[in-house]
C-alpha cells in the first residue's frame, strides 16, 4: 500500500507538468471529488468503510496538491528546472491514478484487520516508508508528501 502511495506521489509530478504554464489550476474540486466519490463507492462495493476510504484518498489528493504546488514554485523560480514535456493528463496519467486508485481498495480492503491507531500499526507504516524511500528514491518533497499521504492508513 505505500508503495502504492509512493507511486500516486511521483504521478503528481506528472500532473504538475501537464498543468505548469497553463491556466489549468492545481486545485480543481469537481474532479477530486469525483475521485473520492469513486473511492467510497469501491470501498462499499469491497465491504470496507467508506468514510476511512474516503479520508485516506483526501490525503492522497492533498499531498499530491502540495507537490504539484511545490513544482510549480521551483520551476517559476528557475525556469531551467521546468519539464520540457507536457504529459497528457487524459491518456497518461489519470489511467495509472484509477489502476492505483483500484489496486488501493484491494489492499484497503486485505489489510483492514490490521489498520488501527496502535503502536505496531505505526511501526510498520514507517518501515513501509522507508523502505518505499529506498526503493523509489525520493527526496525530501516527495518523503514528505508520502508521510502525509499515508498517516490515515493507523487511524
Amino acid at each position: 500500500m505505500v508503495g502504492l502511495a509512493a507511486e500516486r506521489i511521483l504521478l503528481a509530478d506528472k500532473v504538475a507538468a501537464a498543468k505548469f504554464g497553463t491556466a489549468a489550476p492545481i486545485e480543481v474540486p469537481v474532479r477530486e471529488q469525483q475521485v473520492l466519490d469513486q473511492a467510497a463507492a469501491l470501498a462499499a462495493d469491497a465491504g470496507i468503510d467508506p468514510e476511512k476510504t474516503v479520508d485516506f484518498f483526501r490525503a492522497q489528493i492533498e499531498m499530491s496538491k502540495v507537490v504539484q504546488q511545490r513544482l510549480h514554485n521551483l520551476w517559476t523560480e528557475h525556469p531551467e528546472l521546468a519539464p520540457t514535456q507536457r504529459p497528457d493528463l487524459a491518456t497518461e496519467v489519470r489511467p495509472a491514478l484509477d489502476r492505483i486508485t483500484v489496486e488501493f481498495i484491494d489492499q484497503l480492503a486485505g489489510t483492514e484487520d490490521l489498520r488501527n491507531s496502535t503502536l505496531r500499526c505505526k511501526a510498520l507504516l514507517i518501515l513501509a516508508k522507508e523502505k518505499a524511500n529506498r526503493q523509489y528514491g525520493l527526496d525530501r518533497l516527495h518523503d514528505r508528501a508520502l508521510w502525509g499521504a499515508i498517516k490515515p492508513v493507523c487511524a
